[in-house]
């Protein structure tokens, strides 16, 4: 199996790409701080330039040490630029609450943000591909891969897995209250946060789904 190239430090080094110019004191390179909010992420999005166009993509992914991976039909635009050697940027948001001031101005949100580059390659390594497969299913739902039929080899001849390995990255972060003008805080206006939280509902089964067959613990206990 080829795998990614260990982690030879715990913090990225800062250079024009990563550099968090905007509220520097926000920003943070530790790959402890940034893989945690990868790996929390449902979906990322990524972006690259195709025939001098800006194209940013929504997709699910999934981390593996220092290399990030996505999955997707052979046709894939995305798939195709990143299998033949494309920068890409890869970013992952988490919203944590709505930051609400006494003034429109000031008002934010709490978040969690991890902005990542690299340069992509086609997985052809038989065990790597296997390897991802896992680490995307349960990426999305911990524990589902032992509950589920794995995937025939005609399948998954029909997917195309790519990986970028994560050259330089950073995460940026907002916590705490709102931040407001000093001569604001007299005002009789409510402020504070509103916290939010990505929170399962009650589990619907298929309707085709066979009578008896209890809801398994990936779904059960489910959480990010």
């Amino acid at each position: 199996m080829t795998t990614p190239p260990p982690t030879s430090a715990s913090t990225f080094a800062i250079n024009e790409r990563n550099r968090v110019r905007r509220l520097p004191a926000r920003g943070n390179y530790d790959r402890d701080t940034i893989y945690p909010i990868v790996d929390e992420s449902l979906i990322c999005h990524v972006g690259f330039v195709q025939d001098d166009q800006p194209i940013v993509i929504p997709t699910i992914h999934a981390r593996i040490g220092d290399t990030i991976y996505f999955h997707g039909a052979p046709a894939s635009r995305l798939l195709k630029l990143a299998a033949d050697g494309a920068k890409v940027c890869v970013t992952c948001t988490l919203l944590d609450g709505l930051v609400l001031a006494r003034s429109a101005f000031h008002s934010s949100m709490n978040y969690r943000s991890a902005v990542l580059f690299g340069v992509g390659r086609l997985v052809t390594d038989y065990d790597e591909q296997w390897a991802v497969m896992k680490a995307i299913t349960e990426h999305v739902a911990k524990g589902r891969w032992d509950e589920v039929r794995y995937a025939t080899e005609k399948e998954a001849q029909s997917t195309k897995f790519v990986a970028v390995e994560i050259e330089s990255a950073s995460a940026k972060i907002r916590t705490g209250p709102p931040k407001d003008d000093e001569e604001d805080y007299a005002l009789p206006i409510w402020a504070g946060v509103l916290p939010l939280a990505l929170t399962p509902s009650a589990p619907i089964a298929d309707p085709l789904l066979t009578s008896g067959i209890a809801v398994p613990a990936s779904v059960s206990q489910y959480r990010r």
